[in-house]
């Protein structure tokens, strides 16, 4: 995806009263780490944040007082109760440098009629270039029936991408309703049923 640009500020305060003020001006405690760089402690734009985080290994064009960086999301803290990001980890990266992500997986299509499917993995990891991370990598069940798998080996990946999920690994499982009675069964229940009655 498109890199995503954010205006930040280095912080010069510390500790849990400073993350506070911070986060009531509307900011959001951050830290930029990676090549055996010092980390960089950082204050981000609130609500431009939580918009860019709402992308999976977005890439995040950052302006700190006024140097620029590259940097992709590696964890976000979230508030236990209320809607707010309490602090966020960034991992510098470089152009055309490979790093290890997890890819959400995405079912597309449908299964065939009277099964339903189940998502063993909800990730893949892979590697790919930092700055062309797929947010999403897209698994189709159409026309699989009960009984098949959907194995990590066998989805095909954006080009540039590289698996690093044990490609044996169940990924999708195509199976039966539980707790349902076949058509067949249903039909002997019902003629059973008759026939108990006509006695």
């Amino acid at each position: 995806m498109a890199e995503i640009k954010l205006a930040a500020e280095a912080r010069t305060e510390f500790g849990k009263g400073a993350a506070r003020r911070a986060r009531r001006a509307g900011k959001i405690p951050a830290v930029l780490y990676g090549h055996g760089a010092d980390p960089l402690h950082i204050n981000l734009p609130g609500h431009e944040t939580m918009l860019a985080v709402r992308h999976t290994n977005a890439l995040i064009g950052l302006d700190v007082d006024g140097e620029g960086y590259l940097a992709v999301v590696k964890d976000v803290q979230r508030h236990p109760v209320r809607p707010q990001i309490e602090h966020v980890d960034l991992l510098l990266v470089n152009k055309g440098e490979k790093i290890a992500v997890d890819i959400t997986v995405h079912i597309v299509g449908e299964s065939a009629p009277g099964s339903i499917h189940l998502v063993e993995e909800q990730t893949l990891s892979v590697e790919a270039d930092a700055t062309n991370l797929p947010e999403t990598i897209e698994v189709s069940i159409e026309g699989k029936q009960a009984g098949e798998s959907i194995l990590a080996g066998d989805i095909p990946l954006p080009e540039g991408v590289e698996l690093l999920t044990d490609p044996s690994y169940t990924v999708v499982t195509i199976t039966e309703p539980r707790g349902e009675e076949s058509d067949e069964e249903s039909a002997d229940s019902a003629s059973a049923a008759s026939e108990s009655s006509a006695e």
